[in-house]
């Protein structure tokens, strides 16, 4: 069973997103419509973070809303798991672009690689808890 801090979460998470589908894609019509330079422009490339940004805060809120100890220390452990991950990667491909061996990697994808290793590895604790017969 959810509980009321995940259906709040999951709740808060889609609109979110779905403010950030809707921004993107009004900013890059925008953008590919006007071709705005300066201040236009500017405003519309952080645009499309600001639904991110949000939805950073919306698991933060989660997290703090919480209030089973072990959905909030599976929370934890899965957020630095994709932490990990991100640290990882951003390091492997550092060391390759230092060496030329790759190109530009954009820097925006952080948050998604973060988002999916959180995600996979809440889906990992929840397999593994299953299996030894505590799952939720």
């Amino acid at each position: 069973m959810r509980t009321q801090a995940a259906k709040r979460y999951q709740r808060r998470f889609l609109s979110s997103m779905l403010a950030y589908v809707g921004i993107l894609f009004a900013c890059v019509w925008a953008t590919n419509t006007y071709q705005p330079t300066g201040v236009p422009l500017i405003i519309l490339s952080v645009l499309p973070a600001l639904p991110v940004i949000i939805a950073m805060v919306v698991m933060g809120l989660y997290l703090i809303e919480e209030t089973d100890e072990f959905v909030r220390q599976r929370i934890v452990s899965a957020m630095l798991f994709g932490i990990g991950v991100v640290l990882s990667v951003s390091t492997v491909l550092g060391f390759l672009q230092y060496n030329d061996l790759v190109g530009k990697v954009d820097v925006f994808w952080g948050f998604p690689i973060w988002a999916m290793s959180w995600g996979l590895f809440q889906c990992f604790l929840s397999w593994r808890d299953s299996r030894a017969g505590g799952g939720e």
